[in-house]
């Protein structure tokens, strides 16, 4: 409850500052960021107050340029659940190869963030029927990280769990000028049109078994209100589809096996990009290697997605070198 107050105060501080300021609704607020550690920054875009946190780790000094990865939570959640380390492990990621996280937060209908979602085209909840321009939000929330801690423009990278993986898939079609790559766990692409101005090097991650947004596609008997999303794309559709806008190899290799899960990649062509499928066996609606059950069936542990974000990435960099 004092965690809620104080959210709920510190926007209300940022509402009355930037109003006494005269500061337009779009105009960010670039304070800078002094050394490691974890930010709270709320901004007005669109006409709504929005906001997102910031983990720096201990290895960034003023000066270094540091990949930024953008990561998105899913609907119904928020920013501060997406950053908690039992959910997702991107926090100790961050801090044991030294990237910059971003977790912005969605639209929400509640002073405290939460119960949030993102328009990502078909999908999710309020954020996609009220047509809330998240693309604009994140880029600005982009460009404000990158001035803030001096982020590499050269690696941004958006990954996302459900409703935030279907938001990266809508970056990757409207903003991938951007990024230099996206991952989804358990979120397939359902925007509307998409007509990337490059191609976008895509890693997916999905449980056979998923009980919300189905393998094959279609909506999962574990949606409690069908009308909040849409008859979700398949994952195979997903990843053929992103095959030919990356320009692809059609034939695909196993790059991972291991017990309970697989990996097959789509090496790029010239002037194309890479597109990496990995399935679990088990795990549901949730994000491998995680410690918090999101149904009743705990995550799968036979990779663990945040690591394989990390190796997708960065071998990004080294074959581009």
């Amino acid at each position: 409850m004092i965690g809620t107050l104080n959210r709920f105060l510190l926007a209300m501080a940022a509402a009355v500052f930037l109003s006494a300021q005269g500061v337009k609704a779009e105009a960010p607020l670039n304070s800078p960021i002094a050394g490691p550690g974890d930010y709270r920054y709320t901004f007005y875009h669109g006409g709504l107050l929005r906001e997102y946190l910031v983990h720096i780790p201990r290895s960034w000094r003023r000066g270094t340029v540091s990949p930024v990865i953008l990561a998105l939570h899913g609907g119904g959640g928020d920013a501060d659940y997406m950053a908690d380390d039992r959910n997702y492990g991107l926090i100790s990621k961050s801090e044991q190869v030294g990237f910059i996280a971003v977790f912005p937060n969605g639209v929400s209908p509640l002073a405290s963030g939460l119960l949030a979602t993102w328009n990502g085209g078909k999908c999710c909840g309020a954020a996609r029927d009220r047509n809330i321009d998240d693309v604009g939000f994140l880029k600005a929330v982009t460009a404000r990280v990158l001035r803030q801690a001096g982020g590499d423009p050269a690696r941004v990278y958006s990954v996302g769990m459900s409703n935030g993986g279907i938001m990266s898939y809508r970056l990757a079609c409207d903003a991938a000028g951007m990024l230099a790559g996206i991952m989804a766990v358990a979120g397939t692409d359902n925007t509307r049109t998409c007509v990337p101005a490059r191609p976008v090097p895509v890693l997916h991650i999905h449980a056979i078994n998923d009980d919300h947004v189905l393998f094959y596609g279609g909506i999962g008997p574990a949606v409690s209100d069908p009308s909040s999303v849409t008859d979700f794309v398949s994952v195979p559709s997903t990843i053929a589809k992103w095959v030919r806008l990356d320009k692809a190899v059609l034939r695909k290799r196993r790059v991972v096996s291991v017990p309970g899960a697989y990996c097959d990649r789509h090496d790029r062509l010239a002037g194309g990009a890479p597109v990496q499928l990995c399935v679990t066996t088990s795990g549901k609606h949730s994000w491998p290697g995680a410690q918090v059950w999101r149904s009743n069936e705990p995550p799968s542990q036979a990779i663990k997605a945040t690591d394989e974000m990390w190796t997708f990435f960065n071998n990004l960099r080294a074959t581009a070198q």
